[in-house]
């Protein structure tokens, strides 16, 4: 049986560099795939004083961009349960076809 693996990580790139987010203070938490929108958006919500109804199409660029990630980690989350329930399965198959247990399974509670 081919083992099967779920490709970890983002498959969106770095574009940001480390030093174009220290430079515009990007806080750690936020450095990610989608840093590099996050930083024209922090300046324009300076130049605006943080007006609401500014800067909607980059921020509505930065939310699209956050949201592209967060649907692809939840993708590979699934994927993973996936593989890990078949694994489970194939091994209680392999289990019953092994006979009687010599210990049973409630001993282990």
């Amino acid at each position: 049986m081919a083992e099967e693996e779920v490709k970890l990580g983002s498959s969106k790139p770095m574009i940001a560099t480390q030093q174009e987010m220290v430079d515009s203070r990007v806080p750690i938490a936020y450095r990610d795939q989608c840093a590099h929108l996050l930083i024209p958006l922090n300046k324009c919500r300076s130049a605006e004083f943080f007006l609401p109804w500014k800067c909607e199409a980059e921020r509505h660029t930065y939310e699209k961009c956050e949201y592209e990630l967060v649907m692809e980690r939840m993708l590979q989350m699934q994927k993973i349960r996936e593989l890990e329930e078949k694994k489970k399965k194939a091994k209680q198959v392999q289990g019953a076809a092994a006979g009687i247990p010599l210990i049973p399974s409630s001993a282990n509670a």
